[in-house]
């Protein structure tokens, strides 16, 4: 499991360390790790160090002092190391004094020396920064991105918000992120996870130093192994659980299929579906237990998943209306998703005994807060921790990165590090929800449920796509191997 903590608990940490080392010797280790990446990638990308044209862009913190002090080593290694300080007078002096003494030299004019760059260190702002790139960064940062150079950010790219992942201002685009001694949020969560590129973690001590419970957590196969529920001997389709499905209308026929499909696919032993889209469902799947309605009349559940296409209430507390209150009242675990949620009460939720799991995409999101949509895509961390706080439910919210949040704050907020961009597909969403019901009804709690369900869909989609267009049936079909593939 990957773990990111806060920009405080990091500092807090770095400072119980540094007071047991050595003067210097935290960011001495730092810059040996970073050199060794920076060096593996040049290997990777001309066949050597030595001559190499490196450039480091240096602002006056410590993420600037580590790039200098990585700097020093690269040239000890014969590459062509030259400096662009972004503060001058406030650089870090120990760092320049060792890049200077192993050969290294400061930039006469920094967009010559960056369009010949092999590879550029980002060490402008380290995870203190706020507010994006000072306008005077801003030309080199972009000179920086369009030079055709490999970009390296140091810690994590310059202008993004270390804690929340959130970008206000100007960014820099890395390649490469080399980050230390754990992960940031802001590595993990949209938009500032698009400019981290591909993260590597350096070991630097810090874990002793570390609290026990993390902000958040990034599941990762053998997590998501030890989750899925696994049949006994002993076991029938009704001991492995039952999902209802309340989904579909005349409209939407197929949002009722493909969250059936999701959901026989997802450990439960049966699924009972209810709604208006029975014969498309039955001729699909005929395995589906079916039921005219209301959702309490039809059987027992383990677990429900209710709102995939239910279309437009009337107002009148008939149709989708009923059909949500009549689920939320009973007690067992529930899932809203998609219309359901236009029709949720918070207070009502928030009076639930038994867990609710809550899965809006952005837009949907914005709604249950009653803000507008890019402040929610923005914000991701903020939107699913108030989301989760104000229904007291747990919240997954969907999106380039998925975020899943208990309704106890003190609970890590889970990243899902699958997918890809060939998800965003219409019906996806309603497979998700039928898997996620499917792992309630089987026993998980909506946690677990959540985010094992957001990790094989998103690797479900993987499979399918293989960097090619693809279909919500297509991520179904594709949920056994995902599973296997898990499994090993």
């Amino acid at each position: 499991m990957r773990t990111a903590y806060s920009v405080e608990t990091v500092r807090s940490a770095e400072r119980e360390l540094m007071a047991r080392l050595p003067e210097g010797a935290l960011m001495r280790r730092a810059a040996a790790g970073l050199a060794a990446a920076c060096a593996g990638l040049l290997r990777d990308l001309l066949g050597r160090v030595y001559g190499a044209r490196v450039v480091l862009l240096v602002g006056s913190g410590d993420n600037g002092g580590d790039a200098l002090h990585a700097g020093a080593r690269l040239a000890r290694r014969g590459a062509a190391v030259t400096v662009v300080p972004l503060a001058p007078g406030r650089t870090h002096e120990g760092g320049l004094t060792a890049l200077l003494g192993a050969g290294g030299r400061v930039a006469d004019d920094p967009f010559d020396v960056l369009t010949a760059a092999d590879l550029v260190l980002d060490g402008i702002t380290g995870i203190g920064g706020h507010g994006g790139l000072r306008p005077d960064a801003v030309p080199v940062a972009r000179a920086a991105r369009g030079s055709g150079a490999l970009v390296v950010a140091v810690d994590l790219p310059s202008g993004v918000e270390a804690g929340s992942g959130e970008v206000t201002g100007e960014a820099l685009r890395a390649d490469v992120t080399v980050t230390f001694g754990t992960y940031k949020p802001g590595l993990l969560i949209d938009p500032a996870r698009e400019h981290a590129g591909a993260v590597r973690l350096v070991d630097i001590g810090l874990a002793p130093h570390l609290p026990s419970v993390p902000e958040l957590e990034a599941l990762q196969h053998e997590d998501v192994a030890r989750l899925l529920p696994v049949p006994t001997g002993e076991s029938d389709k009704y001991r492995r659980g039952v999902v209802g499905v309340v989904a579909g209308s005349v409209r939407y026929p197929g949002a009722a299929v493909l969250a059936v499909s999701g959901a026989l696919r997802g450990g439960a032993g049966a699924v009972r579906y209810v709604g208006p889209g029975t014969d498309a469902v039955i001729a699909r799947f005929p395995e589906t237990l079916v039921h005219e309605g209301p959702p309490s009349k039809a059987g027992r559940v383990q677990a429900w998943a209710v709102g995939p296409g239910l279309g437009d209430a009337p107002g009148d507390g008939s149709g989708p209306e009923a059909a949500v209150a009549d689920v939320l009242a009973s007690d067992v675990p529930v899932l809203v998703d998609a219309d359901g949620l236009r029709l949720l009460d918070a207070a009502t939720v928030r009076g639930r005994t038994a867990p609710t799991l809550l899965t809006p995409h952005a837009g949907e999101a914005a709604a249950l807060l009653g803000v507008a949509r890019p402040e929610v895509e923005a914000g991701r961390l903020t939107a699913v921790r108030e989301l989760a706080a104000r229904y007291g439910a747990t919240v997954l919210l969907k999106g380039s990165t998925t975020l899943v949040a208990d309704p106890d704050p003190a609970v890590p907020v889970r990243v899902n590090p699958t997918g890809t961009s060939w998800l965003a597909t219409a019906g996806s969403g309603d497979v998700l929800s039928g898997l996620s019901g499917s792992l309630l009804a089987a026993g998980l709690p909506a946690r677990d449920a959540a985010s094992v369900a957001a990790y094989l869909h998103g690797l479900s989609a993987r499979l399918a796509s293989r960097n090619a267009p693809l279909a919500a049936d297509d991520v179904a079909e594709n949920l056994p191997e995902a599973w296997r593939n898990v499994v090993g």
